[in-house]
This record gives structure tokens, C-alpha cells and sequence, in this order.
């Protein structure tokens, strides 16, 4: 794990909650698509299969497929970002419980100032850039 990794946590979980809003938008926007009759080909379910069409009652196709592919597009990349979210956070469960995971909790996932990490922990500022240097460098040797 890396620090750059680590410190995307906090705009990744910020991008996250933009894309679920996004998403929704997009999905009320379709369900207000007008309803337009349309024809499908469909076939008998038995011998011989013989071809028929039917008009049937859709969304307005062009647009319900343009929508459709963009909330795809923003799934797809929701689902990227709980990947890296998720690699973060199992990287700090396995961080042993003391005080170097409080300080990677408070910092990386809270989101705390390192002022406001060390006032808690009862460290000096300059120690919390340390541990979690000291931490990652020996992470990374291992």
C-alpha cells in the first residue's frame, strides 16, 4: 500500500456518493421517458417457430438506451471505486490493533487533520507523518 492510494480514500468515498446521486437522477429521469407503442419480433415457443410481430407498449427506445448506458458507465466505475475503497480498508483492519491503526482510522478514513490525530492519540503532530511512514516503509519491506 501506498500513500497516494491511501490518501484517495477521502475523495473516492466523496466521488461514491456523487455517482449514487447521479445514478438516482438518471433512474427517475428514465421512469418520466414517455411510453410510446412499439414492435418486437417474437416466435412461437413450439414447432414450427413461426415469426410474428407485435406492438407493444416501451419507453421512447432512443432515449431509455442512451440513459441506460450512461448509468451503466457510472455503475461500472461505482463498482471501481468500492474496489480501491475496500483495498484500503482491509489494508488498515490488518494493521494490528494499537496505535498505529488508530492513527491510519483517524487519518486516512476519518479524515482528521494530523493536529487533530495526534491530539487524540497523545502523540506530537510530527510523529503521526512518522508512524505512518515508518509503518508503510516497513509494510512495504515485508
Amino acid at each position: 500500500m501506498d500513500k497516494q492510494k491511501l490518501e484517495r480514500y477521502k475523495p473516492l468515498k466523496r466521488e461514491l456518493l456523487m455517482l449514487d446521486k447521479q445514478i438516482s437522477k438518471l433512474e427517475e429521469r428514465r421512469e418520466e421517458l414517455p411510453v410510446v407503442m412499439g414492435k418486437v419480433q417474437s416466435s412461437d415457443h413450439e414447432f414450427p417457430y413461426t415469426a410474428r410481430r407485435a406492438t407493444v407498449q416501451m419507453l421512447e427506445p432512443k432515449a431509455a438506451d442512451k440513459i441506460d448506458k450512461e448509468i451503466a458507465r457510472k455503475q461500472a466505475r461505482k463498482s471501481q471505486i468500492e474496489a480501491e475503497l475496500k483495498e484500503v480498508e482491509d489494508f488498515i483492519c490488518s494493521i494490528p490493533e494499537g496505535e498505529e491503526r488508530q492513527v491510519f482510522e483517524l487519518y486516512y478514513l476519518e479524515g482528521m487533520k494530523q493536529r487533530e490525530v495526534a491530539d487524540l492519540v497523545g502523540l506530537e503532530q510530527s510523529s503521526i507523518s512518522k508512524k505512518i511512514s515508518a509503518y508503510l516503509q516497513l509494510s512495504y519491506n515485508s
